[in-house]
C-alpha cells in the first residue's frame, strides 16, 4: 500500500491548476522521476476537471488510482495511490487536506489568480498515512472487531462444547428423577407399614 501524490487542484476553470502537492518519488529511477511527477500533475488536473463539486470518485488507470473529491469552493482534493490503499483512508485523508487547506486559504485567496501556496502540512500526512493502519481510527476498529470476532468465534465453539456436556447432564438428571421417583415410591411403602392407628 502506498500513496504517491497528494494536492489540492483549482478546478472551477479549465484549464485545472495545481495550488499546493507532494509527491513521493523515491520509488522510482532519478532519471525519471521528473518525469512522473510531471505525470501526477496532468493527470491529477485531468481528473480534478471532470469531477463535479461535491462529488467523489475513485479513477483506475493502470497500476494506480486516483482518489477525487470536488468541494463547491472551486477546488479538488486528489490522491494517486496504488489499488491496494484502502478507498475510505484515502477519502477520509482527502477530506481533512482539503477542510484544513480551506481554513488556512480561503478561496478568496486563489479565486481570481493561479498562486502556488505553501501548504507543508502535506508532507506530514503523505508520511503518516504511507500506512493507512497508524492513521485511520475505522481501521484500526475493525482490526479491533476483527480480533473480538475470532474471540466471539471461540467462545461460541466453547459454548457449543459446554452444550454437549449440559445435553449430557440433563439425560442424567432424567435418569436420576427416575430413580428418585422410584425410591420414593419404595421409601412410601416402606413407611405405610408403620403407620399407626
Amino acid at each position: 500500500m502506498k500513496l504517491h501524490y497528494v494536492g489540492i487542484i483549482k478546478n472551477e476553470s479549465k484549464p485545472a491548476h495545481e495550488l499546493v502537492a507532494e509527491k513521493d518519488l523515491l520509488s522510482y529511477s532519478r532519471f525519471t522521476r521528473s518525469n512522473y511527477g510531471e505525470f501526477m500533475t496532468l493527470f491529477s488536473k485531468t481528473v480534478a476537471e471532470r469531477t463535479k463539486p461535491g462529488q467523489r470518485q475513485d479513477v483506475e488507470e493502470q497500476d494506480y488510482t486516483f482518489h477525487a473529491y470536488s468541494r463547491t469552493e472551486g477546488i479538488c482534493g486528489i490522491i494517486i495511490s496504488d489499488h491496494e490503499y484502502p478507498m475510505m483512508v484515502a477519502h477520509q485523508l482527502l477530506s481533512k487536506v482539503v477542510d484544513e487547506f480551506l481554513t488556512k486559504y480561503p478561496r478568496s485567496t486563489f479565486a481570481n489568480s493561479n498562486p502556488t501556496l505553501s501548504f507543508p502540512e502535506l508532507k506530514d500526512y503523505m508520511a503518516r498515512y504511507q500506512d493507512p493502519k497508524n492513521a485511520d481510527t475505522i481501521s484500526q476498529v475493525q482490526e479491533e472487531l476483527n480480533k473480538t470476532k475470532i474471540v466471539l468465534h471461540k467462545t461460541i465453539e466453547s459454548v457449543m462444547q459446554r452444550g454437549e456436556k449440559i445435553d449430557d447432564l440433563v439425560a442424567k438428571s432424567e435418569g436420576l428423577s427416575a430413580q428418585s421417583k422410584m425410591f420414593y415410591t419404595q421409601a412410601k411403602k416402606q413407611n405405610s407399614c408403620c403407620i399407626i392407628m
